[in-house]
């Protein structure tokens, strides 16, 4: 495949993330390249911790019952502690947390591992000058006719098309192969979501990807402060909600933003 070519212009990081957020709201993909991100949460805590379990349990082996506590702190003190601090979790809600985390383990524990290559693949590339594309693909199969990528997921499975795409891209610019087949997998309820990708597919999402650098090269060189904005349930979480109208009219008419991110306080502590 071949990286359409972009409008030039300052130096741009895309991730799958940027991909997802641009695709539902471009004035909220604008917001993080100018270092407006959404507030670290339980939920993002929970589920990067539990990546960080599952990761160690297909490296190292499964982790016993009796060990996984001290695993989720090691885990934690590898790389989680920032969002620790952030979220100001109290040492009885994160034990609240752990046993949540072990819960989706042991689900995690009776999906199959056959084919398992590799986990946390991080990949990063430039396809073009200035342009790089980087992510971090939680799980590597190799089947029969090829590789499969998977991405685990804690909750549900929604809004997965535009990431599998991105790693199925980023995957064949990279290995210059495409995969067989790209899925999300929700650990929870076991249920897969996925596709085979094609020669063609990989380029159309190359095409979107490029489209939005350009989108967002241009607002650079031109000094644009907002791009299109599209209300949905990302307007919850989102760090521009306070001067947007479109958002605060969304989130008026559907779930609350303070009932995100709430962790039950044990009895001895209300």
């Amino acid at each position: 495949m071949r990286f359409p070519p972009v409008v030039p212009g300052d130096p741009i990081s895309v991730s799958a993330t940027l991909f997802m957020t641009f695709a539902r709201c471009p004035d909220q993909a604008l917001g993080r390249l100018h270092g407006v991100f959404p507030e670290e949460s339980v939920v993002s805590f929970k589920g990067g911790l539990a990546h960080r379990v599952f990761a160690r349990h297909l490296g190292r082996g499964p982790i016993p019952d009796a060990e996984l506590q001290q695993a989720c702190r090691e885990e934690i003190g590898a790389g989680l502690n920032p969002k620790l601090n952030a979220i100001g979790l109290r040492p009885s809600q994160l034990a609240v947390v752990i046993r949540e985390v072990g819960d989706l383990y042991q689900r995690f524990k009776a999906l199959s591992s056959e084919g398992f290559q590799a986990s946390e693949v991080y990949i990063e590339v430039e396809p073009q000058s200035g342009v790089r594309l980087k992510g971090s693909i939680d799980a590597v199969f190799d089947d029969t006719d090829g590789v499969r990528l998977v991405d685990w997921k804690t909750g549900g499975l929604y809004e997965t098309e535009q990431q599998l795409g991105f790693y199925a891209m980023l995957w064949t610019l990279d290995r210059d192969e495409v995969p067989v087949r790209v899925e999300a997998v929700s650990v929870g309820s076991g249920e897969r979501l996925g596709y085979a990708p094609t020669e063609s597919t990989v380029n159309q999402t190359a095409a979107e990807v490029a489209a939005m650098v350009n989108e967002l090269r241009r607002s650079f060189s031109h000094g644009i402060e907002h791009l299109e904005r599209i209300a949905g349930p990302w307007c919850s979480y989102c760090p521009l909600l306070d001067s947007c109208p479109e958002g605060a009219a969304a989130v008026r008419i559907g779930t609350p933003r303070a009932g995100r991110d709430v962790v039950v306080t044990p009895p001895d502590e209300q």
